[in-house]
């Protein structure tokens, strides 16, 4: 085999952080052959919605780091809270029946908080430390309450084409995308995908959203009735779909799945580790587009980042199933050590602090036209086949024909030259594909949102121009 670990890219200064990361670190998500080649962009600090490189450049973080970091980077009020945290009690675990105040305190809070019907008396919640942990615990408890009921054989999970759920082994299961399965022998058995609902990519010709909504609807209905209405457990939806290129369903279509599912007594996660706490304009996207889950999964915003925390509210008939399974088994076996970490709880509270005491949703409400406004104004663009979002999230798609929306060949890497682009004209974005993706801290002001619009726009006109000296069109 290759000595790949010892090559230095010519072009990094020996000893630097650079060429120290290269020689050291396996990074998630990173083409790790070009990696070896070019190197990081190292970070050095963060200050409101814009984060510095060790050359002092700064950088308008257009996704939040990823997805997460709500508040930006200059909360002091968090630093405060996770100093009085560690100095009060660094750890304790919440095994065998004990619990730091503060967990306490949280669960409490989050159970309030959560969308229709989780908030009510009886739900309770389960800490962890990132959403795909989240989301593998949500298949463990499906999996443990179906064998307490006597439903062994209800064990299959619905996920969709293009969803990102995480990539612990389960959770990457979920996920739709294949980066995150090829070679690593997944889906596991028992997951299964029905349609990615993008109308742009996946409707038929003159068919409405409304129509395609019904359609994907039908579809998933034969799903269940193929495999059987007796094996199929749950279904995953985010209600905007992140990672899989920031698709927004169409008219009606939760109406229209919630009520298969609902028929088939098919329990609804919503996977909320993108969209919960206010960015799609509400609380939780489950409350923009009225999806009524029997659990959710959240994390991120959770803590705007500050400290790993993640959380799964269950509703009352979950619990009372795992409380039949502890019955039966002795403890419930299963855990993480640092779930409900006094630290990361003492963090998200402070948090949840900030967003009722400055109406963070009121804040994104108010922001959503200059930025929806903002993404728009690409749409005519020869380069933009769609533009879609809602709230403070939104993406753009770029395609090698607008009329008939075929795509550039991967081999290309359009989007991912688009976003090096950007990340020149100051602009921190993320392409999935040949989809850039924003997602800024909610704290962002209409004046920076102009600014990262204005960079991205010269990146796209640069994008052209490459596009047509490289014969791409």
């Amino acid at each position: 085999m290759s000595n790949n670990n010892k090559i230095i890219p010519k072009n990094l200064l020996p000893n630097s952080y650079a060429a120290r990361d290269v020689a050291s670190q396996i990074h998630p998500y990173t083409n790790l052959e070009a990696h070896l080649k070019n190197g990081p962009l190292v970070i050095k600090s963060g200050d409101g919605v814009r984060v510095f490189d060790e050359d002092g450049k700064g950088y308008i973080e257009g996704m939040s780091g990823l997805w997460c970091t709500s508040l930006g980077w200059s909360e002091k009020r968090l630093v405060k809270a996770a100093i009085a945290s560690m100095e009060r009690l660094a750890f304790y675990h919440n095994f065998t029946g004990k619990a730091p105040e503060v967990t306490i305190d949280l669960a409490e809070r989050l159970i309030k908080l959560a969308p229709e019907p989780l908030n009510r008396s009886g739900s309770k919640v389960f800490f962890a430390n990132s959403g795909s942990e989240a989301v593998d615990t949500a298949i463990k408890f499906i999996w443990y309450i179906n064998n307490t009921r006597g439903k062994p054989e209800k064990k299959k999970i619905i996920s969709r084409i293009k969803a990102y759920h995480g990539v612990t082994v389960a959770a990457a299961s979920l996920t739709g995308l294949p980066v995150c399965q090829n070679d690593f022998d997944l889906p596991i058995s028992g997951i299964i995908h029905t349609d990615c609902p993008h109308h742009y990519r996946f409707a038929n010709d003159g068919e409405t959203e409304e129509d395609f909504a019904s359609r994907l609807a039908d579809n998933l209905e034969k799903l269940i009735l193929k495999e059987g209405p007796e094996t199929i457990a749950a279904m995953f939806m985010e209600p905007v779909m992140g990672a899989g290129g920031v698709i927004v369903p169409p008219k009606t279509y939760f109406e229209k799945i919630q009520a298969v599912l609902n028929k088939y007594d098919i329990l609804i996660v919503a996977d909320e580790v993108i969209c919960g706490f206010g960015r799609t304009g509400n609380m939780w996207g489950s409350q923009t587009y009225g999806i009524r889950p029997d659990m959710i999964t959240m994390a991120k915003a959770l803590s705007s980042a500050y400290a790993p925390i993640s959380a799964l509210v269950v509703s009352e008939d979950v619990f009372a199933g795992l409380v039949a399974g502890s019955a039966r088994n002795g403890p419930l076996g299963h855990g993480y050590t640092y779930s409900g970490h006094p630290l990361g709880a003492a963090v998200a509270m402070e948090t949840l602090n900030i967003y009722e005491e400055r109406d963070i949703v009121a804040e994104v409400k108010a922001k959503t036209p200059r930025f929806q406004d903002g993404l728009k104004s690409f749409a005519s663009h020869p380069l933009v086949g769609e533009v879609r979002g809602v709230g403070l999230v939104g993406a753009i798609e770029v395609v090698k024909n607008k009329n008939t929306k075929e795509a550039f060949d991967p081999k290309h890497g359009v989007g991912t030259h688009l976003v090096a682009q950007a990340q020149t004209e100051g602009v921190i974005l993320r392409a999935m594909g040949d989809t850039v993706a924003f997602s800024p801290p909610l704290i962002i002001s209409e004046q920076e949102i102009a600014e990262m619009f204005a960079s991205f726009a010269r990146a796209l006109e640069e994008t052209e121009n490459w596009v047509s000296d490289q014969g791409l069109r």
